[in-house]
């Protein structure tokens, strides 16, 4: 499994430059982290396009279980891939390529439920926008959410002590959160835009097209 080429996100160090142990995380080491969990979060992917269109079809309150997910249930998938569960694909390669095409055939599916999503009758609390149970589990068939998971670990604790895992997990729960809310905003702005159940239609179809263009680097890696 190539952990050095992460799913539509900017990667701060290349992976080969990073192979020696470290310890301890110094300054330096930090704010590299830092860095890279901001430009992995606030870039482009599954759960950013998802929350857009949830905050454009139900608003930010309603989006809110959805974000929490989003970001809790990927700082508790750093601490478990980092105690040992990125183990697992090492020991039993094939179980990678299982997860692989479990994500994209789950990822259709949502691309499927996206575009076909009726919009709101006026005065009706139309659609279901997902639970935090549903976006945390997510992150599990998520496949950029395991690239940066992995590639977290693997540069920024490779000796996967307990300290260094709960460093990397801590800097990403403060850092994700803030930025996966930010494109739930900006749904919520792209509300005032989407007039006629045309306009929203047409959104919505767009959202899941972009949702598939997330699988690309998946079959291109």
């Amino acid at each position: 499994m190539n952990i050095c080429n992460p799913i539509a996100l900017l990667l701060v160090h290349d992976c080969a430059e990073n192979t020696e142990p470290k310890t301890s995380m110094n300054a330096e080491i930090l704010t590299a982290l830092i860095v890279f969990a901001f430009a992995s979060s606030i870039t482009p992917g599954p759960n950013n396009l998802m929350l857009m269109a949830s905050g454009a079809n139900f608003g930010f309150k309603r989006t809110v279980p959805h974000l929490l997910g989003v970001g809790i249930g990927f700082v508790f998938m750093i601490v478990l891939v980092g105690v040992g569960l990125v183990g697992v694909f090492d020991a039993y390669p094939g179980s990678y390529t299982v997860l692989k095409w479990f994500s994209v055939v789950y990822l259709l599916y949502l691309a499927g439920k996206i575009a076909t999503a009726a919009a709101p009758v006026k005065g009706e609390v139309g659609g279901t926008p997902f639970t935090f149970v549903q976006a945390a589990l997510f992150q599990w068939v998520n496949p950029k959410a395991w690239a940066m998971a992995l590639t977290a670990i693997s540069v920024y604790a490779p000796t996967q002590s307990f300290e260094s895992v709960m460093v990397v997990a801590m800097i990403f729960g403060a850092v994700n959160l803030p930025s996966v809310s930010s494109w739930t905003l900006l749904g919520q702005q792209l509300q005032r835009l989407l007039n006629s159940n045309t306009q929203l239609r047409v959104f919505n179809i767009s959202m899941a097209v972009l949702l598939l263009a997330t699988l690309y680097p998946v079959f291109s890696g």
